[in-house]
């Protein structure tokens, strides 16, 4: 039975932003499934580009590892939303997200957008835009 898009955002979510569970992210992604940032520069903290589950994994693995709440805090994931956009493209959809951070003594919105290419219930290709010094 093939997952929707709701299905499939959903558990991207879950796995990456809510739990950081790298093992579940990669997962989430076909075997030779590709994830990119294609806004961050070289060299940043963020994997600019990921090609295969098993990398993902590793480098997300590591990503996680190094990360440490700045002064943003955590999501808030009650405050935060999302819009999801289907396309003339069966496997294509796209994610409209303001994530609200709610550390630091007020609210603040980081919006971004991310394009999925499906394949078989699962992302064979997720282009994640985000201002990229939010990865500083």
């Amino acid at each position: 039975m093939s997952r929707t898009p709701q299905e499939i955002f959903e558990s991207y979510v879950h796995a990456g932003s809510m739990t950081r569970n790298a093992d579940a992210l990669a997962e989430c992604f076909t075997e030779d499934g590709v994830f990119e940032a294609p806004l961050l520069p070289a060299g940043a903290a963020f994997p600019r580009r990921l090609v295969g589950r098993e990398e993902i994994r590793t480098a997300m693995a590591a990503y996680y590892e190094r990360q440490v709440e700045d002064d943003r805090g955590a999501p808030n994931f009650e405050k935060s939303g999302y819009v999801l956009h289907t396309t003339a493209g069966p496997d294509v959809f796209i994610a409209e997200i303001d994530t609200v951070f709610d550390g630091g003594g007020e609210d603040v919105t980081v919006s971004l957008v991310q394009i999925f290419r499906i394949r078989d219930g699962k992302i064979a290709r997720l282009r994640d835009y985000f201002a990229p010094d939010l990865m500083s």
